[in-house]
């Protein structure tokens, strides 16, 4: 008897078929341009909105600079916050049929919940998401393009114990899984490291009202805060913790390596802040990276971050595989899989589950202004 499952399962079967098909079409006909459709997911709204702009721009100015032959044209959906809307989001990018990658959504909990439907239907999912979950599900079709959580963490652990020689930290952290995963590592390498957390609290992401935690961090005797949270809830902190002179350093997470969350503070209010971060043109001056930051000003008037420029070079990855002879999903799973590619922030290849990056910087900021400077790089941070 034949079920809807079985149904299903031969539609999806067929949608694969006519997309290798038509792929196959194009590769034989001499002299004609490759056009390839790229779906953007991202939350453009909500709580981590400036983190998914600049996701999206990033994906979208590789889009736009597809190396020749090939065409390519994208569609941008906004993911908003909840699992659900990235769910639908990508059923509906999928659709079309003609699809052979997806930018994924820079919020950890939304990437949890498509590894599912990017191996039921056999597409890599690209993504900058942090969260550590994201490659360990034992999926083959995700690939992330930032240090994720394990990384960062290892790099806000080293440089608060062994460059600043502080042995009280005190971890403030959003207690969805971005946190969460971030939360796990730094407790495990701070103890590690004889520096184990004198005080820890989890922040919903609504949390306007950060006095009563500071007021804790102060009291348990930390003499350091190290942060991972959104930008919003970031500027929210060092407002306020300077404001009733809670003066301990900061190491905050790579949300304050972005311009829009430095625009919400004081320059003064970030007197003792650094963050762990991974390249971007505002403290990188490789020419490559500077022309980066042109062509970014000159598409969407605004400074490009380490998050743009990360999604960059994961899309540019993939048209950089298809250009290379890679037609179909299985094929640009691959190329990911199994080449080293030299993006413009720099080199990437997975570690067999999906990490391309293994690295990463700490960048400072000295009170006086809103730009950091690169102060600590840290290489093949963990034994991958």
């Amino acid at each position: 008897m034949i079920t809807i499952d079985h149904y299903k399962r031969g539609v999806r079967e067929m949608k694969k078929a006519v997309i290798v098909a038509g792929a196959l079409m194009i590769a034989c006909r001499p002299g004609v341009a490759q056009e390839i459709k790229v779906p953007i997911l991202a939350p453009l709204t909500g709580y981590i909105s400036l983190e998914g702009t600049s996701q999206r721009n990033g994906a979208v100015l590789a889009v736009k600079n597809a190396p020749a032959p090939l065409q390519a044209a994208y569609e941008s959906f906004d993911t908003a916050t909840a699992p659900e809307n990235a769910i639908n989001v990508m059923e509906r990018a999928l659709s079309d049929g003609d699809v052979k990658a997806v930018v994924g959504p820079i919020l950890g909990v939304q990437m949890l919940a498509l590894l599912p439907l990017a191996k039921e239907n056999e597409i890599p999912l690209i993504t900058i998401s942090g969260t550590a979950k994201v490659t360990e599900m034992d999926n083959p079709y995700v690939f992330r393009f930032m240090a994720d959580d394990r990384v960062a963490g290892e790099v806000q652990a080293r440089y608060a114990v062994e460059e600043l020689g502080k042995k009280k930290p005190a971890l403030l952290y959003q207690t969805n899984a971005y946190g969460q995963s971030g939360r796990e590592v730094l407790q495990g390498a701070l103890k590690n490291m004889g520096a184990p957390l004198v005080f820890e609290e989890g922040l919903e992401v609504s949390l306007k009202d950060m006095l009563p935690v500071l007021i804790k961090v102060r009291d348990s005797g930390a003499d350091i805060l190290i942060t991972r949270v959104h930008g919003g809830p970031t500027a929210l902190i060092l407002k306020q913790a300077r404001a009733m002179g809670l003066n301990i350093p900061i190491i905050a997470s790579s949300t304050m390596a972005q311009q829009s969350t430095a625009a919400l503070v004081e320059p003064s209010e970030l007197q003792n802040v650094c963050a762990e971060a991974t390249p971007a043109p505002l403290y990188d001056d490789r020419e490559p990276i500077q022309k980066f930051r042109a062509d970014y000003l000159n598409e969407f008037d605004q400074e490009p971050d380490a998050y743009a420029l990360a999604q960059y070079d994961g899309v540019m990855m993939v048209l950089d595989a298809m250009k290379n002879g890679a037609q179909d999903a299985e094929a640009i799973r691959k190329a990911l899989a199994g080449n080293t590619y030299q993006g413009l922030a720099g080199e990437y290849k997975s570690d067999g589950t999906g990490n391309m990056v293994n690295s990463g910087l700490i960048i400072c900021y000295d009170g006086a202004s809103r730009t950091p400077r690169q102060v600590k790089v840290y290489d093949h941070v963990l034994n991958r």
